[in-house]
């Protein structure tokens, strides 16, 4: 069978690319969760979780989250506080702060405090700009700079996809979750999105060694001496980082 999905001439009961997609939505698994924080340019603070995130370099550290538009509503309160403060903050959204994580996904308007609505203790950035509140009791959190929005046109009921790039320059890590220098998931417990409503918490781990040359094995591991941003790359991108595509 073949047909043109802007005509929709396939024939069937049910659009077909809308359950494919769903069925890629609900076997993406598990997804990270970027439990977003920022602060508006009013000084209004706003925190939300987003399951489709993660890092996309390590040199520089950088991470992306996608924000989903709705027809009718418009962008996220989190997009356009970052694209007007250009700054932002992660925290790792943990099985103890499940409730929290799902009580800030309710959608409120743009002068709600999500942190006071789930009873939240602030924390607050070091490096950033404009100061950011963060979760206290996270025990993982970036303070990240706004680089680039890139949108991605949507089909209703969804509206424009806004994909989110921030460069992490701060990372806080609370010695409860360590052991023998290394972050430790089964003192962490973080929580990852699966599909309708279920989650996963992650509590134990294994480790495999990629086989082959051992310099295909570089950073894997987080060494001291792959871990220094490359300061060159980041002077070259200077100047770049604002532009929005689409």
């Amino acid at each position: 069978m073949f047909y043109k999905t802007g005509e929709n001439n396939h024939g069937l009961p049910h659009d077909p690319f809308k359950v494919a997609t769903l069925f890629l939505d609900q076997t993406t698994i598990p997804r990270a969760i970027g439990w977003i924080s920022t602060t508006a340019a009013d000084g209004t603070h706003n925190l939300a979780p987003y399951s489709q995130f993660t890092n996309v370099s390590f040199d520089p550290p950088t991470v992306i989250f996608s924000a989903h538009e709705l027809v009718g509503i418009g962008r996220k309160d989190t997009v356009n506080n970052i694209e007007e403060t250009g700054v932002f903050c992660w925290q790792l959204a943990t099985y103890t702060l499940r409730e929290a994580v799902n009580m800030s996904a309710e959608a409120v308007g743009p002068s709600v405090d999500e942190f006071d609505r789930a009873k939240l203790e602030k924390t607050w950035s070091q490096s950033l700009a404009t100061p950011v509140p963060m979760v206290a009791a996270s025990p993982v959190r970036f303070e990240c700079e706004y680089l680039q929005t890139i949108r991605l046109p949507g089909s209703p009921p969804m509206g424009t996809v806004d994909l989110i790039i921030g460069r992490v320059v701060g990372v806080y890590i609370d010695d409860s979750v360590l052991t023998n220098g290394r972050i430790d998931v089964r003192k962490a417990m973080p929580i990852a999105r699966l599909g309708y409503y279920e989650y996963a918490v992650v509590k134990d781990s294994f480790d495999m060694i990629i086989p082959g040359e051992e310099r295909t094995l570089v950073g894997l591991a987080g060494e001291r001496s792959q871990s220094q941003p490359n300061k060159e790359s980041i002077e070259k991108n200077d100047g770049k980082e604002t532009a929005e595509l689409g």
